[in-house]
């Protein structure tokens, strides 16, 4: 395989991870989050460090970067207990730009000069390049929906689609609101920092500008055009727009207007995004014939 179209495919696998994780938070806990690339951007630089500064390699440093990224998502969570919808978008939208502050002016992280030098995985002496990182990428990806999708299955996923759809019933039945919402911070964040290790380890540098609003947006737009609160939604919306920017490359300079006419069209026409529960798509999946035979005589 092109080893272009591998890396292309290695970044939309990133972008999946990334999607899945921001969609725990608005899909299924209904938080809105406009700064999850603060998260990835965490995890990429504490790769870094542990790797180039540290000398730590996998699957050490990729434990790291969750952790790190999932302890500062739970410090996330204690906004979120005191302010909702607008004020938490605001709430998010600061953290980002606080989090690529700290990386910018940061002489221990690199400054604007970020850091390099960064080494890809190695696994038994073997460097994961080209289709090993493909590999590598792929089975985080699965692995992660394969939990996400055990998790939606627990008492802990019931409590975060019951503090969705109402905060109140959900604390009046005795649900604890405080820590559902944490933790759910604590989980996406850490899967953002996954995102962001293995971004990290694959790109070989990282530099604050990677990890800015523009990102968190991005990935927000994945979560909506697949379908927020679904499993595969997101999955197809980090497929098409994670590789859009190759597809159209030629106009690469309009791509965040393309992103913004996606959103209008979603809100006006398909707001429950691709493979929403009420989706066009999703009622043209069913009438598809599955080849079964049909019980009625």
């Amino acid at each position: 395989m092109d080893a272009y179209v591998v890396s292309v495919m290695i970044f939309i696998g990133i972008w999946i991870i990334m999607a899945m994780s921001l969609n725990l938070l608005v899909g299924y806990a209904g938080q809105v989050s406009i700064g999850h690339a603060a998260f990835f951007g965490i995890g990429a630089y504490t790769v870094a460090v542990v790797t180039v500064k540290l000398g730590l390699g996998f699957p050490f440093d990729i434990i790291c970067a969750a952790a790190v990224s999932g302890i500062m998502g739970g410090f996330l969570g204690l906004p979120a207990l005191r302010v909702r919808h607008d004020f938490l978008v605001l709430a998010t939208i600061g953290i980002n730009f606080i989090v690529v502050a700290v990386f910018q002016y940061t002489p221990a992280l690199g400054g604007a000069y970020g850091i390099v030098g960064i080494p890809p995985i190695t696994i038994a002496g073997v460097e994961m390049l080209g289709t090993g990182m493909l590999i590598v990428v792929y089975g985080f990806a699965v692995a992660f929906f394969l939990l996400q999708a055990a998790l939606l299955r627990t008492w802990f996923g019931v409590r975060m689609t019951a503090i969705r759809e109402d905060e109140e019933a959900a604390e009046a039945i005795g649900i604890s609101v405080a820590s559902t919402k944490i933790w759910t911070f604590v989980l996406a964040c850490a899967g953002a920092g996954l995102a962001g290790a293995l971004y990290a380890r694959q790109l070989g540098s990282v530099f604050p500008e990677n990890f800015g609003f523009v990102e968190s947006v991005t990935v927000l737009t994945m979560v909506v055009l697949g379908g927020a609160g679904t499993l595969v939604g997101p999955v197809i919306g980090a497929i098409i727009l994670g590789g859009m920017p190759e597809y159209l490359r030629f106009i690469q300079d309009w791509r965040y207007v393309i992103y913004g006419l996606i959103l209008t069209f979603l809100m006006i026409f398909e707001r429950d995004g691709l493979m929403g529960r009420d989706s066009r798509l999703r009622r043209l999946l069913k009438r598809i014939p599955t080849g079964r035979r049909s019980d009625a005589k």
